[in-house]
């Protein structure tokens, strides 16, 4: 089970990138917002920023799940045995 929870490490760096990247976006819109100047661009790139956030997490939720069920149809491919009444036990 632990080896579920561990990224790997490139993908680490990745997701590290990525919201070093989004902290800088929303220092820049905070930035535009206390000048007072040109307040519909840090609005727009706040925005932006949630939409890409939220397609991410979607995405990676999205990948994590299909490969648990590849995982799951391996185990059950590799068990001779498998009973189908077990696949409450998942």
């Amino acid at each position: 089970m632990l080896h579920l929870l561990v990224m790997e490490i490139p993908m680490l760096r990745t997701w590290v990138i990525f919201y070093l990247l989004s902290f800088v976006v929303l220092l820049f819109a905070l930035f535009l917002t206390i000048q007072g100047i040109m307040l519909w661009v840090s609005l727009f790139l706040v925005i932006v920023l949630i939409a890409v956030n939220l397609f991410t997490i979607y995405g990676e939720i999205l990948r994590r799940k299909s490969k648990t069920e590849r995982l799951k149809e391996i185990a059950r491919i590799d068990d001779p045995e498998y009973n189908l009444d077990q696949k409450k036990l998942w």
